[in-house]
């Protein structure tokens, strides 16, 4: 039988309800810690709840946490910001990427690096399913979604074997599947591998598409069956929203609206209104963006009410669905 698998229990997909496909809730990545920077720690609780407090206000109910270990991941806490809330959170099983990997891994006394480069495909493959069955982080709390991520146009020894590691793992558990990508690039490429070691595309979402803004790469990605995140919402240094819209049109005039998922990707203190730098927050999108596309969706010839109930309701319950 399919469920999602919540930090406060497995759920079925029709309860899981309006959801931020991507997003960071509490992190303290290990590597940025090091390096004392501090606009990475998203490391009070009370403001972190605050902010979600603006997300269910504006009509949310849950959120994908894609915070895995070498991003500084904090099972109990998002815990208890599900608790305090009443929010559904999915929490990451995997690994994210290898420039996080210098940074120290707790519990082994070294770096992410040489505990993955000491360790075969199939003993990670084991402690990411361990992530997603039995605990994480030395608790009772599982991981919803199993990651694992590339880097800018590169793809390293270490990141190839963890990635095929993730995807030994999803064959083993029936996990969804969600995929960093650097700046965009490389999602062709990650398709590829899947489809070399056998698993459908159709259970991975993959992250950032929005960084590279090619409706062709994208066509040819959502034509695999993968689910495609924008998730760069308000992120104008990079490109403005209308970019973002337009190449969600495009996906639309193919015929992939079953497989666009939204988030914000907030990971920053500057980015989030309760950590004193009065950012745009965690309710932005459904506050702002979401009035506005379903403007320009209605304006192109769609039903943009519908297209908010596919992005942000039916979407998230397929794509983050267990299938054991």
């Amino acid at each position: 039988m399919a469920f999602i698998r919540t930090l406060t229990g497995d759920i079925a997909p029709e309860d899981l309800g309006v959801t931020y496909a991507h997003d960071h809730l509490f992190c303290i990545p290990p590597l940025w810690k090091e390096k004392k920077i501090d606009d990475f720690m998203i490391d009070d609780l009370e403001s972190s709840i605050k902010d979600v407090e603006l997300f269910t206000a504006a009509g949310g109910q849950a959120v994908y946490d894609a915070t895995a270990i070498d991003y500084g991941r904090d099972p109990s806490a998002l815990r208890a910001i599900s608790e305090r809330t009443g929010i559904r959170i999915i929490a990451t099983a995997g690994f994210n990427k290898a420039i996080m990997w210098p940074g120290q891994m707790a519990g082994t006394g070294g770096t992410f690096q040489a505990w993955i480069d000491s360790h075969s495909r199939a003993e990670i493959r084991d402690h990411v399913v361990h992530e997603l069955t039995v605990g994480m982080d030395g608790t009772d709390l599982r991981g919803g979604v199993a990651k694992f991520g590339t880097g800018y146009n590169t793809i390293s020894d270490a990141e190839d074997k963890v990635m095929r590691a993730v995807l030994d793992a999803h064959k083993e558990t029936g996990s969804p599947l969600h995929s960093h990508t650097e700046y965009g690039t490389l999602i062709l490429e990650q398709l590829a591998i899947v489809k070399a070691e056998g698993v459908d595309a159709t259970r991975l979402t993959i992250a950032h598409v929005d960084r590279n803004p090619d409706p062709w790469v994208h066509r040819k990605a959502a034509e695999t069956g993968a689910f495609l995140c924008f998730d760069g919402i308000s992120r104008i240094k990079y490109h403005p929203e209308s970019v973002l819209i337009d190449c969600i049109l495009s996906l639309l005039k193919h015929g992939h609206k079953d497989q666009i998922l939204v988030g914000g990707d907030i990971a920053r203190r500057t980015m989030y209104r309760h950590y004193g730098e009065g950012g745009l927050g965690l309710g932005y999108i459904l506050e702002s963006w979401v009035p506005r596309f379903i403007e320009q969706a209605n304006e192109a010839g769609y039903d943009g009410q519908a297209l908010f109930q596919a992005f942000f309701i039916d979407n998230p319950r397929r794509a983050f669905v267990f299938k054991p």
